[in-house]
């Protein structure tokens, strides 16, 4: 596993954000500016299933926020594999990295559970005035568990 992290570490694009002076710092606020669009826009929608907004409907905040949360999540996939490549070693070593990348996981895994909730469509459509109490608790974990991966994300470079 090491000789592929060091290969990687050597991937000549990671060896260019290493030595530029700009690239690096512009990946890296590409980076944050992706997690901004994912957890601002997760935490409205979650904030919105708990009970938060009611004077806006669910039918029509949950597809936008959805489509800018997928955006976010992308780019921040996106720049974190090229961030990651420039220490890829260093990286895979560090705790906070390692409970960033498990949190993440656990909100995906939190987004496919949601929405194979039958209880999330009825939600979304806006059928139901209410949210089911199993809707509200996915929201919770996911205001959890996404706030808990900044808080990691944010401790990698205090951990080196």
């Amino acid at each position: 596993m090491e000789a592929a992290l060091q290969a990687l570490s050597e991937w000549p694009l990671a060896a260019a954000l290493r030595r530029s002076g700009v690239g690096y710092p512009l990946l890296n606020a590409a980076h944050i500016l992706a997690i901004g669009l994912l957890i601002g826009a997760i935490a409205t929608l979650d904030l919105r299933l708990l009970g938060a907004f009611r004077a806006h409907p669910i039918a029509e905040l949950g597809p936008p926020l959805q489509r800018v949360a997928a955006a976010g999540l992308l780019l921040a996939v996106a720049t974190g594999a090229l961030l990651f490549s420039t220490r890829p070693v260093a990286y895979a070593e560090n705790p906070a990295f390692l409970a960033k990348l498990g949190l993440v996981g656990l909100g995906l895994i939190n987004v496919l559970g949601l929405r194979c909730n039958p209880h999330w469509r009825r939600a979304v459509d806006g059928a139901d005035g209410r949210v089911h109490g199993s809707v509200r608790a996915a929201a919770l974990v996911s205001l959890l568990v996404w706030v808990g991966a900044v808080v990691a994300g944010r401790w990698i470079g205090f951990l080196q």
